[in-house]
């Protein structure tokens, strides 16, 4: 079974949270704290590639988003989100979770043992 991959934030109780289960299930993973280490656009556009959710929803919509200007139109397609999360890493969703050639946001929570499970 291949790597996950966890874009991750220490300070989010979601991304903690998704971190410990995949640690309880025993799946071998990296860790990528996206705040120190942002994702490149090409990383963003695969990443977008593989998500099970439509593009926009890998944009957080907190005050930051309305203080860097931006609106839903600003979003709606990968390459739209790509530039944004490009300029604003900060503003990316999380956790995120990728194995192979599958992607989801971990929120709510849930849906972090079915994605595991390979489901």
């Amino acid at each position: 079974m291949s790597t996950l991959r966890l874009f991750h934030n220490p300070r989010c109780s979601k991304s903690r949270a998704a971190l410990a289960a995949v640690q309880e299930a025993g799946v071998a993973v990296q860790v990528v704290e996206y705040l120190k280490t942002a994702p490149t656009r090409a990383e963003l556009l695969d990443l977008l590639a593989k998500l099970e959710d439509p593009p926009s929803a890998l944009v957080r919509r907190d005050p930051a988003f309305r203080e860097a200007g931006l609106s839903d139109a600003d979003v709606q397609t990968a390459e739209q989100v790509a530039d944004v999360l490009t300029a604003h890493p900060a503003l990316l969703e999380r956790p995120v979770l990728v194995r192979a050639d599958r992607a989801i946001i971990g929120r709510p929570t849930e849906r972090v043992a079915p994605f595991l499970a390979g489901a």
